[in-house]
């Protein structure tokens, strides 16, 4: 544990999850194999999409809406009824379709990826790391990602947790450290915000008045090789560390 900052007494802290409390990119990568052997199995025409087809979709939804890019359900939903239906991405619609045969079928190959992208087991320090800390402070996540924290088990040890989306833009943003605050009733200064991104979460929780705790478990924690802007409060070394605190 390295601190480059004081700290003030920690009466609540809030978490970060993908690549905080577990390495989120293979779990991506395995849900995008399963959606397209999904598609392949069911939509031919779709499955004929290349990368930079499916990525021009994806930008032409945020381009029609730009508070898409916070919300990655809502952008997937869009993206995945234009290809399942053929619509060029200079045709692309955001209005929900009237189709109930497309509706559909864009659920189908939604709740594939979905529960893909859920279906992996927690390491059991992280249980043991928030098991611990929820008996003492309230424990809020807040989360740029999708994951269904019921199914992964980590919905017991959190008051609420918030997800960025149409109407909650994604950390940076101050909207959901504000949000989080509020709904525990503790003062930013007093709550600890742990996550792994040196600009979504350290810079987003310093600029939203909260303590910054750093903690990345997918890769090597050296600032040199982080887009550094501000320091943390504290660099972790491991997620237990975090148990000092309470």
């Amino acid at each position: 544990m390295q601190f480059f900052r004081s700290i003030n007494n920690v009466e609540a802290m809030t978490f970060d999850l993908d690549d905080t409390l577990y390495n989120n990119e293979p779990i991506i990568r395995r849900a995008e194999q399963a959606l397209q052997a999904h598609i392949a199995e069911h939509h031919h025409q779709a499955a004929k999409l290349t990368s930079l087809d499916w990525l021009q979709l994806k930008r032409a939804a945020i381009a029609k809406d730009a508070r898409l890019a916070s919300d990655m359900g809502q952008l997937r939903r869009v993206v995945l009824s234009a290809a399942l239906s053929g619509t060029p991405a200079n045709q692309l619609s955001i209005v929900p379709t009237e189709d109930t045969a497309l509706r559909a079928a864009v659920d189908s190959c939604f709740n594939c990826f979905y529960d893909a992208r859920s279906d992996f087991a927690l390491a059991s320090n992280v249980h043991h790391t928030l098991d611990k800390l929820s008996q003492h402070l309230p424990l809020v996540g807040i989360t740029n990602g999708n994951v269904n924290a019921q199914k992964v088990g980590l919905d017991r040890y959190f008051t609420a947790i918030l997800h960025a989306s149409v109407e909650r833009p994604m950390k940076p943003a101050q909207n959901m450290f504000d949000e989080a605050a509020s709904l525990i009733k503790v003062t930013p200064s007093h709550i600890l915000h742990v996550g792994d991104n040196i600009i979504k979460d350290v810079f987003g929780a310093i600029n939203a008045g909260y303590q910054s705790a750093w903690f990345a478990c997918n890769r090597p924690m050296q600032l040199k090789l982080e887009p550094v802007s501000v320091l943390p409060h504290v660099q972790l070394d491991s997620l237990e560390e975090l148990i000092q605190f309470v």
